[in-house]
């Protein structure tokens, strides 16, 4: 008889809280999937940029050129045209990656999401 009294099972209220936090996991999850979907798209068409052997030979403006029309072609817009930055120094040419999107969460809470990455071409 005494199986019957002890407690069996989630209580309506734990079972809701438990929802509830699932709930925000899966809504930030939501919102920050996009902005690391396309810095995905971009690092992988950095890093291609970098294996072809043409690369080694661009001027830094043709190879601003070349990232520009690959943004374009996956639809990726960057947050401003600073956020890549492309020095040629000593036979070496370095290709920077660096860039903040902020992400807007709930009311007046915003995420911000930095990426920085730098990607190297030796020239010679």
């Amino acid at each position: 008889m005494s199986m019957y009294k002890t407690q069996r099972g989630v209580s309506f209220f734990s079972l809701m809280i438990i929802l509830i936090v699932a709930g925000i996991f899966v809504s930030v999850g939501f919102k920050l999937y996009p902005p690391y979907w396309d810095h995905g798209l971009v690092t992988s068409m950095m890093e291609d940029l970098v294996e072809q052997p043409e690369t080694k030979t661009d001027s830094p403006t043709e190879t601003r050129s070349k990232i520009d029309k690959r943004l374009r072609i996956n639809q990726v817009t960057l947050p401003s045209r600073k956020a890549i930055t492309i020095d040629v120094k000593e036979g070496v040419k370095t290709i920077t990656l660096k860039y903040d999107i902020i992400v807007p969460m709930f009311s007046n809470v915003d995420a911000v999401v930095k990426f920085n990455e730098q990607y190297e071409v030796i020239i010679r």
